[in-house]
């Protein structure tokens, strides 16, 4: 008796989920898997860049594209919500998230400076060559300016409904300091120079803090993590007077944007003429945190010879500025 007569004889109907297939399918062939295989391995092949320091470039411009994408996407939404989608604690979050996720990003390849006042440091230290020192300039403002574009076609519906058109760098619907930053209206120009300096001091003490093995570091993996508290830290100390740009590489590129993007020449005049305050201070901030920390810990903190080492020490070694 056939098996589907017994089937049927019982009450038992065949399972409707099992499809036969298609008459007309047919398995991929081996070779055939093969030659999309290669195929894939010559276009990485031709897409591989084989230039250090133009990967280098590259990596600078992702990792400040992420962190400004996530930085001045957070202070758009607290500006255009008016309040009602978060406050100045989102935009310290947003920043820090954004320095985390950069440094993932970059650190591997190009040590993730992703400030021009930290690259020009290691360029006055010796770390790094200074004919590196244009392609990482160049990476870091292309990844800023593209962040700063791609914040303001996100928000485009939004900034055309709050300004009714109108962009404008001062008054009660001014929107340019959702891409720069500007002093507060209280604010001198010389205090908020001093405000930029000392925030990028602490910012370099923190980081040459976090990666001083010979000292008390952060353990393997969690620099990105802790640099992004970091300045999380100075976003919640220090961001009332200036909005804490401490990276020439965060501000010079949004604020060109935004002269581009209909703001106009009003980004480097207002506060006055405070554009250049963030491209200086933090330069000079950069290099006084590498001083400060050398005078009070690097210098007196050096490698004990081997032969003088007390039985069962470890060598220790130098730290990176």
């Amino acid at each position: 008796m056939p098996l589907g007569s017994e089937a049927e004889g019982c009450g038992l109907e065949q399972d409707p989920t099992i499809v036969p297939p298609h008459p007309s399918f047919q398995p991929v062939s081996k070779s055939r898997l093969e030659l999309e295989s290669k195929m894939l391995e010559k276009i990485q092949k031709a897409l591989t860049i084989r230039s250090g320091t133009i990967r280098e470039l590259l990596a600078e411009a992702l990792g400040m594209f992420i962190l400004m994408v996530f930085g001045l996407s957070s202070v758009a939404q607290v500006v255009l919500g008016k309040g009602d989608f978060g406050q100045h604690l989102s935009i310290n979050l947003g920043f820090g998230i954004g320095v985390t996720l950069g440094i993932h990003a970059a650190g591997g390849i190009s040590g993730a400076h992703l400030n021009a006042a930290i690259t020009l440091t290691h360029c006055i230290l010796g770390n790094l060559p200074w004919r590196k020192l244009p392609a990482y300039l160049i990476g870091q403002f292309l990844g800023s300016f593209t962040a700063a574009a791609t914040v303001f076609g996100l928000y485009y519906d939004a900034l055309y409904d709050y300004t009714k058109g109108n962009f404008t760098v001062t008054g009660p619907t001014a929107t340019a300091s959702i891409f720069s930053t500007y002093p507060a209206p209280c604010v001198s120009l010389l205090g908020g120079f001093f405000t930029e300096f000392t925030a990028t001091v602490m910012l370099m003490l923190g980081i040459l803090i976090i990666h001083d093995e010979k000292n008390n570091g952060a353990l393997k993996g969690t620099q990105a993590l802790l640099t992004g508290i970091l300045v999380l830290g100075i976003g919640l100390g220090m961001g009332m007077n200036t909005g804490y740009a401490i990276n020439p590489s965060r501000d010079l590129p949004p604020r060109v944007f935004t002269a581009i993007a209909g703001w106009g020449m009003d980004v480097f005049t207002a506060g006055h003429c405070w554009w250049w305050v963030p491209l200086t201070a933090p330069i000079l901030g950069s290099l006084a945190g590498v001083l400060i920390h050398k005078l009070f810990i690097d210098f007196h903190n050096q490698p004990v010879p081997e032969s003088g080492n007390e039985k069962g020490q470890p060598a220790v070694e130098t730290s990176t500025l």
